[in-house]
């Protein structure tokens, strides 16, 4: 198998680690998948690799189709792979096309990921990249329900059992909020020391 030109895995990379999509949920997308105006990737179907070598497209885990809603960065990045690595005007076509027809999966991927890992000399899984996305989804304020819908988590129950530890505790709410408001009443009244509140 011929190593990936790494301008070509890059859109995929990105995909994983800004979209927060799975492995197969990303092999298996179409042109069309990618709503380039609305920022949007609708999440359809998954490859799978199944006994004897086949290519199998099913609906993702858990009954998981989505959108999700992506940053500009993030379009930028796949409008390029397609002009410059999907040839053709159907907006069916698969974004990672591989042989006989079929998109990429498991093993192809996994062999370019191994690849660009080895390159960047770091250890991460592909699956990181997910974590990474839900980590920054929590780190700029995202509920729960919010994490679990992007990542197409089948409950809630699943997304805390998983994340629960990057959510800000009671302490740190309180904290947050006391920090806020003191901050607001410094600059009111353009004071570095907070006034005498006679306790």
């Amino acid at each position: 198998m011929a190593c990936v030109p790494a301008d070509q895995f890059e859109a995929f990379v990105a995909t994983c680690a800004f979209g927060g999509l799975r492995l197969g949920e990303a092999a298996a997308l179409k042109v069309s998948d990618i709503d380039f105006m609305r920022q949007e990737i609708d999440v359809q179907r998954q490859v799978q690799r199944a006994d004897g070598g086949q290519v199998e497209l099913r609906p993702p885990k858990y009954g998981s189709e989505r959108t999700v809603h992506i940053p500009r960065q993030l379009v930028e990045t796949p409008a390029e792979h397609v002009r410059l690595f999907v040839p053709g005007d159907d907006p069916d076509r698969w974004m990672w096309p591989g042989q006989n027809g079929n998109p990429w999966h498991q093993n192809t991927v996994g062999y370019y990921w191994r690849k660009t890992r080895e390159m960047a000399g770091v250890g991460y899984h592909l699956h990181d990249l997910r974590h990474f996305y839900a980590s920054g989804l929590i780190a700029a304020g995202c509920d729960v329900v919010t994490v679990q819908r992007a990542l197409g988590h089948s409950s809630a129950s699943v997304t805390l059992n998983t994340y629960s530890h990057l959510w800000p505790d009671a302490s740190d709410r309180t904290r947050k909020a006391a920090e806020s408001s003191t901050s607001k009443l410094l600059r009111a009244s353009g004071t570095k020391q907070a006034p005498d509140q006679g306790l």
